[in-house]
């Protein structure tokens, strides 16, 4: 009777092993089917777009900066020393950090037009888009704050939807692209640290971005406020861009990079005291560089 009853208590055992077994099996199978927490989560993370840090070409739009003006002479574009797509060694750009000076010229292109406003980056990212590159860098705004008068300058409505559209229109054509999207630069900045130059100050009467550097000696309270209203639209100009930006899975801001980097006069070019010189140009470079190859967006 002993043995019988344990042989019994074995079996009984075994066979609750066995059902046990059987419906991890069965519960396994079901969240395989009908996407499990786990599967489908790891599903969906690869399913998302994921950010690429090592680009195999890149396009540029843009405006002056981006085209490298008066960084080499007088009046003229220099794209040779643009930050984007330039193939100076002393600045050492985006392009040539990411693809090496071999491979530079023929896998970059720069479409950035001096001049150019936030309502003529649609053009340039259509022909950007024709390059099927995988980066697109924007950087675009100084020139919708820079105007003749303070009332001049492109709304903020009006910015953001030029941006929206121009991103739109590239992802028709180019879905997959990923976009850099350089803050607008901090033009107070630029009148504080230039204002000190008697050159500086005789060239901007020439008509440099008067909305900010008309009258570059007078502290009146209505040139005060002036600037600070031309500040105010720069700041607005770059949440506009990083929120149209954070609405796009491959479209990444830099985080407010440029308009914060505290330049000096060392990084301006002394042709108009205004535009990047060429160590202003290398600095953009490396900003662009650390956050398109960092793993994370900025904060």
């Amino acid at each position: 009777m002993r043995t019988t009853t344990s042989a019994r208590r074995r079996s009984r055992k075994s066979v609750l092993r066995a059902g046990a077994a059987a419906a991890v099996l069965t519960l396994g199978a079901a969240g395989c089917q009908d996407g499990g927490d786990a599967a489908g989560g790891e599903r969906g993370a690869q399913a998302a777009p994921r950010w690429n840090t090592a680009p195999a070409s890149i396009a540029a739009v843009g405006d002056s900066i981006t085209r490298g003006f008066d960084a080499c002479s007088v009046l003229a574009d220099c794209p040779e020393v643009s930050w984007a797509t330039g193939n100076d060694p002393e600045v050492h750009s985006l392009a040539t950090r990411l693809l090496g000076e071999a491979l530079t010229p023929e896998r970059s292109w720069n479409y950035a037009v001096t001049g150019a406003r936030m309502a003529d980056l649609g053009g340039q990212l259509t022909a950007a888009a024709a390059q099927r590159p995988d980066l697109v860098t924007v950087m675009v705004g100084s020139n919708d704050a820079c105007r003749p008068t303070a009332s001049s300058m492109t709304s903020v409505a009006d910015f953001r939807e030029g941006f929206e559209k121009a991103l739109a229109g590239l992802r028709a054509t180019a879905p997959k692209t990923q976009v850099y999207v350089s803050s607008v630069p901090d033009l107070q900045r630029l009148w504080e640290q230039g204002k000190g130059s008697a050159m500086g100050r005789q060239i901007w009467k020439l008509g440099i971005c008067q909305s900010m550097l008309a009258d570059a000696e007078s502290v009146t309270p209505a040139a005060t406020a002036r600037r600070e209203k031309v500040r105010a639209r720069v700041v607005e100009y770059n949440e506009a861009l990083r929120q149209v930006c954070a609405k796009d899975e491959l479209c990444r801001y830099d985080g407010g990079a440029v308009f914060q980097y505290p330049f000096t006069t060392e990084q301006l070019s002394h042709w108009d005291w205004f535009h990047p010189g060429k160590d202003g140009q290398a600095r953009l470079a490396e900003l662009a560089h650390r956050q398109v190859t960092s793993a994370k967006p900025p904060i």
